[in-house]
């Protein structure tokens, strides 16, 4: 490939075109070296997008590679195929595996907030069913700005838009949304986060890969027309962001969750009949990422007509065909003599199936238009894994890491009275219920929602698996991984992990959305591996792997700049999705109390707490207006056994009911427990101690509150005792009355009252 005369080029490319669409200066300098020859316009196109952080990882990919990414149940290394796998058994003489992935809808949600977060979520079910699996759960993660001060308007906009979207597609596509997490946060006013997260179930062996082998084998396109929606999504989502302006809304796809169904059957149908070779959907940089990756996977390369390709818009370019990122499409290698088979399964759902092109043996992208050639491209030097750059970034310690560090949280003043504080924290839109939310999402289509979204995890039954089931949360205190990046990071899998575990669940695996700022900025960039060295200490401590998952970076916010953070950044997020594994469906428990009588006791595994728990936490923030100190402790060895005992106390049917403390506090986990009781169950409750802001409102990690029938007591303390794990009575279960001696007399009705109707009230 040393000329590129046959190639029709409308557009001169210097290094300033290539500014233009991203790329840096030395990185058009190696597509030059690697092709012998200056690119053609769309040429440079297609390595923009794949060269994005987005398609690439190329600033990532080397502290993801430290990531634990195999072991335990996977059954594939994180990153071989669209989602993470993993073994949950065998029933009937079938073998059964579990797919899941996370992944951010960020910057088009911030621009559309409708449509952004619908195919967000459209997008991540895409990469569940094109490997086979048949979605059966969906959640969330949203962070979004502060409902009051002088951005309040555009933030509730962006709620309630992101909140439509989310429950418009899931609820048309049929699929439950079972579980997620709120928070709101001033550094999110600009660049709102949207992680959709996706689980499916399909049979070992009966997968699809994005592969295109076979060499003559057709290259098909299933699905919707293409239109101009969504081109440079992928770029848009790998650049700095700090508005939302009208003219980015075509970077933002229009999802179909009717069409996306029909794409969902035939696909499914079509893997089953064992007509196709490989399948891969065209979500970032649509055409052009779906027909490299697929080739350069299996060392082939592609022939594509794009005059075949259904348009949804006339006059298209073969720059914009390629770099559409139009929903519910798919691309799809059949093998050869098996075309006619796999039409009329198409045509049985309604959707539509045109050959666009054939599998060549040399490795190249060859792309016409308008019967001319404007694409010739080693598809190797497209991708991750081969000759996408891959850099090793500067990085340096935040230069806010040691004043926060060193702030002394007994300096403040504390003449709020405890009970006013917890009133005010049990209404703050962080910890108040987030039912006007989740009513808004189908949780029961497909009947097999156990529990949903205001359980410490969401649990789905397996009907391929009788009696076994899955526990399913996101989780990320994003605050912890902003005053302690590394100790943040652990937290944010130990709390994902023990959520699960206070089902009963075993935690096997998790997978990880990674939304951090600007790449290039070394304070950033410190975040971020901090934050990953923390998350693999004890993903490796937990055996809990990393499936796979998705980096957004360049998440930018102006209200930043005004909190004094360094740079535009918002708080490191690295969200984490974790899946559990529950054997015996019927020793589920809840969060909520069960029975009057039943003794409350308080389970802790941190012996020798090193802080009050207070850093970062909500308390600090709804009372003193800051977020400072440093984030809580967490030993990860007592975590281990402390979810040890939880589990095996559900399975051996000692406790009724469990729940971490979190947000909040010891305070609020137990008001949160009486909220979600039975009828108006509460509590008398005694800590024992004389009260303070860190014992009822500190934030300490490894702790778990339960529910005990007396004559399970001494079971429950051996149990304990053989853990190491210290336990408590702190109260009674009653009926009607929620008090805390020394701090708070109140009703369950009145709890309810202030913490269901907070959010809604904020939200007018």
């Amino acid at each position: 490939m040393t000329t590129a005369s046959h190639l029709y080029s409308e557009i001169t490319v210097t290094h300033e075109t290539a500014q233009e669409l991203g790329l840096h200066a030395h990185e058009f300098d190696a597509i030059v070296k690697v092709l012998g020859r200056v690119p053609t316009y769309t040429e440079l196109g297609i390595y923009s997008v794949m060269w994005s952080e987005h398609c690439s990882y190329k600033n990532s990919i080397l502290e993801l590679k430290k990531l634990p990414r195999s072991g335990g149940r996977m059954l594939v290394e994180a990153g071989e195929e669209n989602a993470g796998l993993i073994d949950i058994g065998l029933y009937g003489g079938k073998h059964w595996a579990l797919a899941f992935k996370i992944e951010s809808h960020n910057h088009p949600s911030a621009i559309e907030p409708v449509q952004g977060a619908a195919t967000g979520v459209g997008g991540i079910l895409r990469d569940i069913f094109t490997m086979g699996a048949r979605p059966v759960a969906a959640l969330n993660s949203l962070r979004f700005g502060n409902l009051d001060g002088a951005s309040s308007a555009r933030t509730k906009f962006l709620v309630k838009g992101v909140v439509s979207g989310i429950s418009h597609y899931g609820n048309a596509f049929g699929v439950p949304t079972v579980g997620g997490e709120i928070y709101f946060d001033d550094c999110y006013t600009d660049n709102p986060l949207v992680n959709a997260m996706a689980v499916g179930i399909v049979e070992v062996g009966k997968t699809a890969s994005a592969v295109a082998e076979g060499i003559g084998n057709h290259v098909f396109i299933l699905g919707s027309r293409t239109g101009r929606d969504g081109i440079h999504g992928a770029s848009m989502a790998s650049k700095d962001f700090q508005d939302a302006p009208e003219s980015m809304r075509p970077t933002v796809q229009v999802g179909d969750p009717f069409a996306e169904k029909m794409l969902l059957e035939a696909s499914l149908e079509l893997i089953a009949s064992g007509v196709v070779s490989g399948m891969q959907d065209m979500g970032a940089a649509g055409i052009c990422c779906s027909t490299s990756e697929m080739s350069a996977k299996s060392g082939t390369g592609m022939n594509i007509n794009l005059d075949l390709v259904p348009l949804r818009e006339e006059g298209m370019s073969a720059y914009e065909i390629m770099l559409s990122e139009s929903q519910e499409r798919m691309l799809v290698v059949v093998h050869q003599g098996r075309e006619k088979e796999a039409r009329a399964i198409c045509d049985k759902w309604d959707v539509p199936m045109t050959h666009i092109g054939e599998v060549t043996s040399d490795g190249i992208l060859r792309v016409f238009r308008n019967g001319k050639q404007v694409i010739e491209l080693p598809t190797e030097s497209l991708v991750l894994g081969g000759g996408a750059p891959v850099y090793e970034r500067e990085w340096r310690e935040a230069a806010y890491f040691q004043e926060t560090q060193n702030f002394d949280l007994n300096l403040l003043s504390n003449t709020t009275p405890h009970s006013e504080a917890f009133w005010k924290i049990l209404a703050s839109p962080t910890v108040a219920s987030k039912r006007w939310v989740y009513e808004q999402y189908d949780a029961e289509v497909g009947t097999n929602t156990v529990m949903r979204a205001n359980a410490d995890a969401a649990v789905i039954r397996l009907k391929e698996l009788p009696g076994k089931a899955v526990a399913l949360t996101t989780d990320c205190n994003s605050r912890y991984v902003y005053l302690n990046p590394y100790m943040g990071g652990v937290i944010a899998v130990a709390e994902a992990a023990r959520n699960v575990a206070c089902t009963g669940a075993e935690p096997v695996a998790i997978t990880n959305c990674l939304n951090f700022g600007n790449p290039y900025n070394p304070e950033v960039y410190w975040q971020f591996r901090e934050a990953l060295r923390g998350m693999g200490d004890a993903c490796r401590a937990f055996g809990t792997p990393v499936t796979g998952g998705n980096v957004s970076f360049h998440n930018e916010s102006k209200a930043a700049i005004k909190a004094g953070r360094a740079g535009r950044t918002v708080f490191p997020t690295p969200t984490i999705g974790m899946v559990g594994i529950i054997e015996d469906v019927s020793t589920v428990v809840g969060n909520g109390f069960t029975q009057a009588g039943e003794s409350i006791m308080l389970l802790e595994a941190q012996q020798n707490l090193k802080n009050s728990g207070l850093g970062g936490s909500e308390y600090l923030k709804q009372i003193h207006g800051m977020i400072t100190g440093d984030a809580p402790y967490l030993d990860i060895e007592a975590e281990k056994r402390l979810q040890a005992c939880i589990i095996a106390a559900i399975r051996g049917r000692k406790v009724n009911a469990a729940h971490d403390t979190a947000e909040g506090g010891l305070a609020v986990a137990l008001a949160e427990m009486a909220i979600n009781s039975r009828g108006t169950l509460g509590a008398h409750l005694d800590l024992k101690c004389d009260l303070s802001a860190g014992v009822l409102f500190g934030e300490v990690q490894s702790r778990i509150v339960v529910s005990v029938p007396d004559k399970n007591i001494s079971e429950l303390e051996a149990l304990a005792a053989s853990h190491n794990i210290n336990i408590t009575r702190i109260g009674t279960v009653v009926e009607n009355v929620f008090s805390i001696q020394g701090c708070l007399d109140t009703t369950v009705s009145e709890l309810r009252s202030i913490y269901e109707t907070a959010l809604p009230n904020l939200l007018q």
